[in-house]
């Protein structure tokens, strides 16, 4: 299996290498692509230098998440890869992590393989998939519950987080790659949204364990993530929810969309917000010139789909559970 991660200054990526090279399944090919990082944070490639099954590609500027990762997803492709994970490069990934992610493959149908994430120290789950609700929000499965082995049921997911699954070389030359307009953030969803219309399974391998250390790369960019979620959000509605069921969805979304406008003014991010918002609209014509090709060679209906959309608003919007709670009484 190859394996892909993006890097840009990472402090963590020298554990992460190490729990990579310890691995049980030995024939593995670890591709770092380095987002232009700066001179300090190279020293790590010179500690692995002798090691052969490391493969770095130094980039002059950075791509992004999305980006990086399509530089060593082509490189594995062109390498003959049949399955390739991704992995964060503040995560410390389990010894048996690829034996257990190659897995789910044996399934001819099936497209991605995902991790079990938990934080840190082990205890709280991170994610154990990610879902996409009829409001047009993302959510990660059980995240910051204590991890009691709740969510250890082999079965089908409707997304995939990027930071550590595995991907089809298959599918992805039949659906494309990351998107690189989405640079960070829901990047991930997008690219599971089109496995879905295009008919491919996304199942969990509760046994492929990470864990991750939360943030430490978005958390050091002020207004980062503000921007990016008002960038990318509309972008995966108008991309890939199909009609009818768009009608529903769009309403709902806009509607958080904008509460999270305000909330971004209060809490003094309203630029970034402001930004992105702006962004989006720049890129929704050629999203929607995306939309046309995707729904139109799609494979699952609308009713398929919604059947696999989590109803309602995802567990971790607590405010906007507390704001419907007041409304409603």
């Amino acid at each position: 299996m190859h394996i892909v991660i993006p890097n840009l200054n990472g402090q963590f990526l020298e554990s992460c290498l190490i729990s990579l090279f310890a691995q049980t399944k030995k024939d593995i090919v670890v591709i770092v692509v380095d987002n232009a990082s700066s001179p300090q944070s190279l020293a790590v490639h010179k500690k692995f230098k002798n090691e052969k099954r490391l493969v770095w590609l130094p980039q002059e500027i950075n791509y992004g998440f999305a980006g990086g990762v399509n530089i060593g997803l082509r490189y594995a492709m062109k390498d003959g890869a049949s399955y390739i994970a991704l992995c964060n490069n503040d995560m410390v990934v389990d010894k048996n992590w690829t034996q257990e992610l190659q897995k789910p493959f044996t399934d001819n149908s099936i497209g991605i393989a995902v991790s079990k994430q938990l934080d840190e120290t082990g205890k709280h789950i991170d994610s154990t998939g990610e879902i996409y609700s009829t409001w047009g929000l993302s959510g990660s499965r059980g995240r910051g519950e204590e991890e009691k082995g709740q969510y250890d049921q082999n079965l089908e997911l409707f997304a995939a987080p990027g930071g550590a699954s595995a991907y089809r070389t298959e599918m992805l030359r039949q659906i494309g790659l990351f998107d690189n307009d989405f640079f960070a953030y829901y990047e991930d969803i997008d690219i599971s949204f089109r496995a879905q219309l295009y008919g491919w399974g996304i199942r969990y391998a509760p046994k492929a364990t990470v864990r991750h250390k939360i943030g430490a790369t978005s958390s050091r960019k002020k207004g980062f993530t503000t921007y990016q979620t008002f960038k990318n959000l509309p972008l995966l509605l108008w991309k890939n929810v199909p009609s009818p069921l768009i009608f529903s969805v769009a309403p709902r979304m806009y509607l958080v969309y904008w509460l999270f406008f305000f909330s971004a003014i209060t809490k003094g991010n309203g630029w970034p917000a402001l930004k992105g918002a702006c962004v989006s609209l720049r890129y929704l014509p050629k999203k929607l010139v995306e939309r046309r090709h995707i729904q139109k060679n799609k494979k699952r209906s609308a009713d398929d789909i919604r059947r696999q959309l989590y109803q309602g608003i995802p567990p971790s919007y607590t405010n906007l559970h507390s704001l419907k709670r007041k409304l409603l009484g």
